[in-house]
């Protein structure tokens, strides 16, 4: 059953982000955390097609050609001198979404991928897609728990305007 919450929960969603939520729910039979053990490139190729019809540039493979590089900062000549891979970019560069499975929670892949988009150029959204569940462990309620305190706390100030958690 897919699962989503955006982030400051004083937010209402936008449509392109309504958007993202119905590709991953077109998909959700196919990819559930409780009937498949996908890999986050194998659950990228199911949301794909949706994406690519939404208007986002994806991933296309593990090639360094087939990565999305969303720039950091830059250098001499306004050429972008660090970037981060991004799995899916929206065309406007505003929403930045990853996809994650096993190492979501166990290994804080959420962390870095929260820190690698506020970092980011442009990004406004970010849009981290996780398993509900990662041998026997709820991952999507961890990570909503901690996501959750991030922005009820005002230690963290954080540039993008919203994080939408989607458990799959």
């Amino acid at each position: 059953m897919l699962k989503y919450q955006l982030f400051p929960k004083t937010q209402p969603l936008t449509d392109q982000l309504l958007g993202v939520i119905e590709v991953f729910n077109a998909a959700s039979n196919s990819i559930d955390s409780m009937s498949y053990k996908y890999s986050s490139n194998e659950v990228l190729k199911h949301v794909l097609p949706g994406l690519k019809k939404g208007g986002y540039n994806v991933e296309a493979g593990q090639k360094a050609a087939d990565k999305i590089l969303v720039p950091v900062f830059f250098g001499l000549n306004g050429k972008p001198e660090k970037s981060f891979n991004a799995d899916a970019v929206s065309n406007n560069g505003e929403i930045v979404i990853e996809i994650e499975a096993g190492r979501a929670y166990t290994n804080h892949q959420f962390l870095k991928d929260i820190f690698q988009a506020a970092m980011m150029v442009d990004v406004k959204y970010l849009v981290i897609a996780v398993r509900n569940t990662y041998r026997l462990s709820d991952d999507f309620t961890k990570i909503y728990r901690f996501i959750d305190l991030m922005f009820s706390s005002d230690r963290i100030r954080l540039k993008l305007e919203g994080i939408l958690l989607i458990g799959y």
